[in-house]
C-alpha cells in the first residue's frame, strides 16, 4: 500500500443509489460492508468507521454527498488518510466525478482502495489512469442504457393506458410531518440552527417516525426540507437512521 508495517487505519465507504436499496431487510449496505472487512482483514487494514450516502447518485459530486462530506471531516480529525470502497462505482459512476472526486483525495494525502481491485486508485501509471477511465466508461455507459430502458418501458406502458407512476411521497403519506420539518428548520433556538440530526430527533420526540419505529435519517429530512412540491420518495425517506 506503500505505507511503513504499521497498521493501516482506514474509514469504509458504502453508497446505495436506489431508495428502494434502502433499509433494513435489504443487502446492498451490508454486501459493501462485507466485502470491504474481508479485504480489510487480509490486508492487516484497521477499520475505524462506517460511513453511508443512502439514495445517492453515482452521478453526483462527491462534496454534494451528506455521508462523504462527514468522512472528509472525521478524516481531517483523527489522521486517518485511506478509504476502502467495494468497487470503484461505488465511489462515483460518472468517470468525471469519479476523476475530479480522486484527484481531490490525492490532493489531501488520502489513499482511495476498491475492495475488488486494490491497485486500481493507488496505482498512477499512465495504464492505471487508463483501467481508471476505461471502467469507468463502461460503468457509466450501463447506466445510461439501463436508465434508456427504464423510460422506454415506462413510455410503453403509457401508450397502453397504463398508469404508471412511482411509491407514494412522504408528502403525500405524511404531510403533517414534512410540515413539522420545515418548522423546526425555520426556527432558530437560541440564535442557532437545528442540524438534520436534531430536526430528526425532534421529530421522533414528537412521535414523527419512519413505519419501522425509528428516527428518519438526515438524509430523508435534507429531501423534506428541500422540495416544496413534496416529491419525497417514500422509500427514501423510510431510510431509518444508523
Amino acid at each position: 500500500m506503500g505505507r511503513s508495517a504499521k497498521t493501516i487505519k482506514s474509514f469504509a465507504y458504502l453508497r446505495t443509489s436506489s431508495a428502494a436499496n434502502i433499509g433494513e431487510d435489504k443487502d446492498s449496505g451490508r454486501r459493501q460492508l462485507q466485502a470491504i472487512e474481508a479485504f480489510a482483514r487480509r490486508s492487516g487494514i484497521e477499520l475505524v468507521g462506517t460511513y453511508h450516502d443512502e439514495a445517492v447518485k453515482g452521478s453526483d459530486p462527491i462534496d454534494t454527498r451528506p455521508g462523504f462530506a462527514e468522512m472528509l471531516e472525521a478524516l481531517e480529525a483523527n489522521g486517518t488518510k485511506t478509504i476502502i470502497v467495494e468497487t470503484a462505482n461505488r465511489f462515483a459512476r460518472d468517470l468525471m466525478v469519479q476523476e475530479v472526486g480522486f484527484a481531490m483525495l490525492k490532493s489531501r494525502g488520502i489513499d482511495l482502495i476498491a475492495a475488488d481491485s486494490p491497485t486500481s486508485f493507488l496505482d498512477d501509471t499512465p495504464t492505471a489512469r487508463l483501467i481508471r477511465q476505461v471502467l469507468g466508461a463502461i460503468s457509466e455507459f450501463e447506466k445510461a442504457m439501463l436508465v434508456a430502458k427504464l423510460r422506454g418501458a415506462r413510455d410503453r406502458k403509457r401508450r397502453t393506458g397504463v398508469k404508471v407512476e412511482g411509491r407514494k411521497s412522504i408528502g403525500e403519506e405524511r404531510p403533517e410531518t414534512v410540515e413539522l420539518a420545515r418548522r423546526l428548520a425555520r426556527a432558530r433556538p437560541k440564535g442557532g440552527k437545528r442540524s438534520l440530526r436534531e430536526i430528526s430527533a425532534a421529530l421522533a420526540a414528537a412521535g414523527h417516525m419512519t413505519k419501522t419505529g425509528k428516527p428518519y435519517a438526515p438524509t430523508a429530512i435534507k429531501l423534506m426540507l428541500a422540495r416544496p412540491s413534496g416529491r419525497i420518495v417514500g422509500s427514501a425517506a423510510r431510510g431509518d437512521a444508523q
